[in-house]
């Protein structure tokens, strides 16, 4: 009797561990397409930043200004998504080898934003945050993989 207990104790544990993983993964899910919405938003205003170094003119002017403001609004969202994710990630328990690492995982987020209203984003600005965001996207579909593989 005592060893059936100890069986369902541990199906009940497995159970709820496969369940934490998914939350997690779901979670990364969401904050990976924060981050390559964000990437998309940063892409389009560098593109209309180069048109307006080359005398773009006052529609030009607009197009780069919305396009930052929507990379700001993603950026601020891609760095929400991350922090859920960041919750997730610390409810997963992992076996020996694999330690998912989460330290200094917002970093970019908030050295981006920081920056984004003030410099209204030079073209030197918007190559910095895209490579920082191209970062977060690679550390992002790592830690899915692991926790897929984990699942």
């Amino acid at each position: 009797m005592e060893r059936r207990n100890e069986r369902k104790e541990e199906e009940s544990k497995r159970k709820s561990e496969r369940q934490e993983i998914r939350e997690a993964v779901e979670a990364g899910e969401r904050a990976l397409f924060s981050l390559q919405t964000a990437r998309e938003q940063l892409n389009s205003a560098r593109n209309w930043g180069i048109w307006d170094l080359l005398g773009g003119g006052f529609f030009t002017d607009l197009m780069k200004h919305s396009k930052l403001e929507n990379a700001s609004r993603c950026i601020e969202m891609a760095k929400q998504d991350l922090q859920v994710f960041e919750r997730e990630l610390r409810d997963v328990t992992v076996d020996g080898d694999l330690k998912i690492n989460i330290g200094n995982f917002l970093l970019f987020a908030d050295f981006f934003f920081d920056g984004l209203i003030a410099d209204y984003m030079v073209q030197s600005k918007i190559a910095e945050a895209k490579q920082q965001v191209d970062e977060a996207i690679e550390r992002t579909e790592l830690l899915l993989i692991q926790l897929r593989v984990t699942d």
